[in-house]
């Protein structure tokens, strides 16, 4: 592999000042270290990434735009356990106090609602799951 053949390095430089996404400053930081002459392994060991990924973030980067190289594709994920119906239900009931529901407590807890999903949908998350199934019941109240 070259040193980044037909990647201006100024421009690398201009996009790092510019750069706010971490993923995207490391990509940068770390393609400018090689373009400066430093060995993918001695990338590797400074920056603790394996050296098959930075082989591949430097292939972006001579292979595709530079912002297609900064970028992540998507990456869908798991599909979810609950429905969509089941969501809604569930934003609801997390509106209502759990004493409503059932509970002893005056205000739904991540445990709480993971023990209630577990319950009424027959679906078992972990506890940081539902802290973002929590989040984003709330945020559909804004």
């Amino acid at each position: 592999m070259g040193r980044l053949d037909g990647v201006d390095a100024d421009e690398l430089r201009a996009r790092l000042a510019d750069a706010d996404d971490p993923k995207a400053i490391r990509r940068l930081v770390i393609a400018l270290a090689y373009d400066d002459g430093e060995s993918v392994r001695t990338l590797s060991r400074r920056y603790g990434f394996p050296t098959s990924t930075i082989y591949y973030w430097l292939d972006r980067f001579e292979s595709r735009s530079l912002e297609s190289a900064l970028a992540d594709g998507s990456r869908p994920g798991r599909p979810s356990e609950l429905t969509a119906r089941q969501r809604r239900e569930l934003e609801g009931t997390l509106a209502d106090p759990p004493s409503d529901h059932g509970y002893d407590a005056d205000r739904w807890t991540s445990e709480l609602v993971r023990r209630y999903v577990a319950s009424a949908y027959g679906v078992e998350y972990s506890t940081r799951h539902v802290r973002r199934l929590f989040g984003e019941a709330l945020d559909s109240y804004k």
